[in-house]
């Protein structure tokens, strides 16, 4: 009996996709010695917790990847209904934190809803295509409960307010149209009605996201207020070169200049030190990683597995792209952590339940979970 069970999980562990999992580990590792670097070559009070939670987070990752795809195809529903129940509770018991209402203590652990219905998104969006014709697919009767589903958890995440989560949730949410072959009408008359609307939606912010929105034009119109990341952001990049000023020794850093150094811009402190030589380290393992995952959706024999696959790799890129472009100047600040670089708990090991169904889902990619 203990030779079948050992030999039960050396079958599992073998059936997984090693290459992607230590490219994970490594851009975890990575954001540990960043963080090692923002606190002034200490451990203290960052990249000791990264690193536990990293070490959490793979195994949390393989545990899942243990998991039959049925399994994540029967609780596609429930679990995006626990996801917005969560949002319900942020909304009438978060906890308040600098101005946002975004968390939810349960006792014995504090956790983030908005991180988690990203999952839960992309699983019942892939479930809801799984049983519909591919003829149905742009009628607009069809359309109407997965633009629910995105709209709802949208609208109350802007509400918190964290407008830039919001609207990550309605990229990914509408990447997965794109996915499943929904027109691109659809998107043009979207992309025209907001264009059309935006006097409205301009009305609707709040005065510092609209801030932020001008600043990201003219950085200057504020250098010392809502410009004053972009700038500084800037300039650490910039100050980097090709082969950066050495590892702990960026000014931007050491003279704290650039706030939020050890989470959103963290890039930014990582490109001074290492320059761009360091700075396509990481954008050759976030491409690495993001290659093998649309690779595996190729061969997934269920449409929920390759939607699934498809739209957790893509959140991955959004969040990735929307992060760079934010500390380079080419999008607002919006908010955004680098998946497994940058410090936070929830964020890491969000991302590192995302890739143990994408391990899970390539491990078994032969089964059909529609029968």
């Amino acid at each position: 009996m203990a030779v079948g069970r050992i030999s039960g999980r050396d079958e599992v562990l073998a059936g997984l996709n090693r290459t992607l999992i230590f490219l994970i580990i490594g851009l975890g590792l990575i954001g540990a010695a960043a963080q090692y670097s923002v606190a002034g070559e200490s451990f203290s009070p960052w990249a000791w917790k990264h690193l536990v939670r990293l070490a959490v987070g793979v195994m949390l990752m393989i545990g899942i990847a243990t998991i039959s795809p049925r399994t994540f195809y029967a609780a596609a529903y429930p679990f995006y209904g626990i996801c917005l129940v969560g949002l319900i509770g942020v909304e009438l018991f978060g906890e308040l934190n600098m101005g946002a209402q975004r968390w939810l203590n349960l006792g014995f652990i504090r956790v983030q809803p908005s991180e988690l219905m990203r999952i839960g998104l992309i699983l019942a969006l892939a479930r809801y295509y799984q049983s519909l014709n591919e003829e149905r697919v742009s009628k607009p009767v069809f359309l109407i409960v997965p633009l629910l589903l995105i709209a709802v958890p949208a609208y109350l995440i802007y509400r918190q307010p964290d407008l830039g989560t919001a609207l990550l949730l309605a990229m990914i949410g509408f990447t997965m149209l794109f996915l499943t072959g929904v027109s691109v009408r659809y998107f043009l008359a979207a992309f025209i009605g907001l264009a059309a609307g935006f006097p409205f939606v301009w009305q609707a912010l709040q005065p510092y996201q609209q801030d932020r929105i001008l600043v990201f034009f003219d950085p200057e119109r504020d250098p010392l207020g809502a410009g004053y990341h972009i700038i500084q952001s800037i300039i650490g990049i910039g100050s980097g070169g090709f082969t950066g000023k050495g590892f702990g020794e960026g000014t931007q850093n050491r003279l704290n200049f650039l706030p939020e150094k050890h989470t959103d811009f963290i890039f930014t402190m990582f490109a001074e030190e290492l320059g761009f030589m360091g700075s396509l380290l990481i954008l050759s393992l976030f491409s690495a990683i993001l290659f093998i995952v649309f690779m595996m959706a190729r061969y997934m024999k269920s449409q929920f597995g390759r939607l699934s696959v498809l739209g957790l790799g893509a959140s991955l890129f959004i969040y990735m792209f929307v992060n760079l472009a934010m500390v380079m100047g080419l999008a607002p600040v919006v908010g955004v952590p680098l998946p497994f670089v940058s410090y936070g708990g929830t964020s890491l090991l969000t991302f590192a339940v995302t890739f143990g169904i994408i391990l899970a889902l390539d491990r078994q990619s032969s089964v059909d979970v529609g029968r």
